[in-house]
């Protein structure tokens, strides 16, 4: 883990404190070209060199989401929009089983625009 991201992830309460952890997990194993950096104080993952996705939570919900860099180039039905231009987000409820096949599409999808 860099070093710096310890004390984000310690500092959340559970469920979201798991939550958070099996994403970053999902999201290192996805693809080995997929390295953790710290960005704008929360955790980032780079591919290649790349900004490719952060992991956040919900400031009024406290869900955990990834933000992906280029979902607004991703029509993905559980990808919000929100009032961002570039980016969109999946967000995670810490009280259900994690979704890994949609969380695997979104981040094939994601993907495609870096393997060029």
């Amino acid at each position: 883990m860099h070093p710096d991201l310890a004390s984000f992830f310690l500092t959340k309460e559970e469920p979201a404190k798991s939550c958070l952890y099996a994403l970053r997990e999902i999201v290192l194993h996805f693809d080995p070209n997929i390295k953790e950096t710290k960005k704008y104080g929360m955790p980032c993952y780079l591919y290649g060199e790349k900004a490719f996705c952060y992991i956040w939570t919900d400031k009024k919900s406290g869900h955990p989401y990834l933000l992906i860099v280029e979902g607004g180039k991703i029509d993905h039905p559980s990808l919000v929009q929100g009032d961002r231009a570039r980016m969109k987000t999946l967000t995670i409820d810490p009280n259900e089983d994690i979704d890994m096949s949609t969380i695997n599409e979104v981040l094939v999808l994601a993907k495609s625009f870096y393997d060029k």
